[in-house]
């Protein structure tokens, strides 16, 4: 485990939304509440912060941030649930790394639970829910009725020592977890769920963020189970952060489209990725490397070792042609790179294509080396301008893999 990088500390003192007028009915609107206690616990410091207890019941809120040194709690029976009055709901600037909302240009919506330039916080529980109650979200983005990009459930900007653990998360409006330019994050012990036709609810999003670390968790939603991101194009290139060190650990999930994904927005480099021990199941992709022209950036030095696949449409992807852009100022001078990439240790079963690994011709993937990849299914690879090697590979390798270990 890497739960060490961000402990759930003990903290010394506990006070409950309830003593600031908050009402577990799932009518009431606790937006103030949660507001005035974060507000309380930012200034009166306590030495080794303070928890804010939330008890069983339904707590109605809308969008508010939390302060460093505290520990959000979620008893067993309460449910944090997001309201569906999206008029009032604030805005934020988007993020520089991507130039302007994901979806729309300009500003988007404030996450639900929301941290910027924070220390030390844990979202932590006895199995306490956050509901998003995103339904109303996803039929503006059905309508393209939306104004601008959709909330995420949980976000943290340049944030360290970030803890999520042992709550269920559900039905966000779009990314459940993002936490974007931070170090040292663990996410455990969660399960992350929303339904398979919910759009762009990815579970967990790393985002130009260091020492992450994604273990012992369950989601199953309607987007990639796990994505690692770093920027969007010339946004992403010119903030030049990339994300760092990040382990996915013991995750079993669901998704329409990726389980482990990378990219498409990796403008700013992904390195150092290690994911082991994982289950994928009823799934687009099982392992999903995926950039394009346009995006910059590298992708390299990552390992998956030990991953098991079930009822999956492609095994492994890797491609280099995958991912809009936020606008045309991209430049197709600004090609990708992917390099040593380490795949070993996969075995799939109910498996339609074993996989596909399809470069860049202006920029070959690299040191793409398979070992020990038993996908059975009936179909066979697809290769282009990718290099790399083959041991113990079922089906048979395309003949670009097909040489054995020096």
């Amino acid at each position: 485990t890497c739960a060490g990088l961000a402990p759930a500390k003990h903290r010394p003192e506990v006070i409950s939304i309830a003593d600031f007028g908050g009402v577990g009915d799932g009518r009431t609107l606790n937006t103030w509440a949660f507001r005035k206690a974060v507000y309380r616990i930012q200034h009166q410091r306590r030495r080794g912060g303070t928890t804010l207890h939330v008890p069983a019941g339904t707590w109605l809120a809308g969008s508010f941030n939390l302060t460093s040194h505290m520990t959000l709690f979620l008893a067993r029976g309460a449910v944090l649930k997001a309201t569906q009055d999206t008029r009032g709901w604030p805005l934020v600037e988007p993020l520089p790394s991507y130039g302007r909302g994901r979806e729309l240009p300009g500003p988007r919506y404030a996450s639900f639970i929301h941290g910027d330039g924070l220390r030390d916080v844990v979202i932590t529980g006895d199995r306490g829910v956050i509901d998003g109650q995103g339904e109303v979200w996803w039929n503006m983005w059905r309508r393209r009725t939306l104004e601008h990009t959709r909330p995420n459930l949980v976000e943290f900007m340049h944030s360290t020592g970030i803890h999520i653990s042992n709550i269920v998360l559900k039905n966000s409006p779009f990314w459940n977890i993002h936490p974007v330019y931070c170090d040292n994050v663990v996410v455990t012990n969660m399960m992350i769920l929303a339904p398979r036709d919910s759009p762009n609810t990815d579970g967990v999003d790393p985002d130009s963020s260091s020492n992450v670390c994604i273990e012992d968790s369950y989601i199953s939603t309607g987007d990639d189970l796990v994505a690692i991101k770093s920027g969007w194009d010339e946004y992403g290139i010119a903030y030049g952060r990339p994300s760092a060190g990040v382990t996915v650990r013991r995750v079993r999930g669901s998704s329409p489209f990726s389980g482990i994904a990378i990219g498409s927005e990796a403008s700013g480099g992904v390195r150092d990725v290690l994911v082991e021990d994982c289950a994928i199941f009823d799934s687009g992709y099982g392992i999903h490397i995926k950039t394009n022209v346009g995006r910059g950036g590298y992708i390299r030095n990552v390992t998956v070792d030990g991953v098991r696949l079930t009822g999956v449409r492609s095994g492994v992807r890797i491609a280099g042609d995958v991912g809009d852009h936020p606008d045309a100022h991209f430049s197709q001078l600004a090609v990708p790179t992917v390099d040593a990439v380490r795949i070993s240790n996969v075995w799939g079963v109910n498996v339609q294509q074993p996989g596909s690994l399809e470069g860049i011709r202006a920029s070959p993937f690299t040191r793409i080396c398979l070992s020990n990849v038993k996908l059975f299914g009936d179909a066979a690879w697809k290769c282009r301008d990718v290099r790399g090697a083959a041991l113990g590979v079922q089906p048979s390798p395309c003949a670009e893999l097909a040489t054995s270990f020096a």
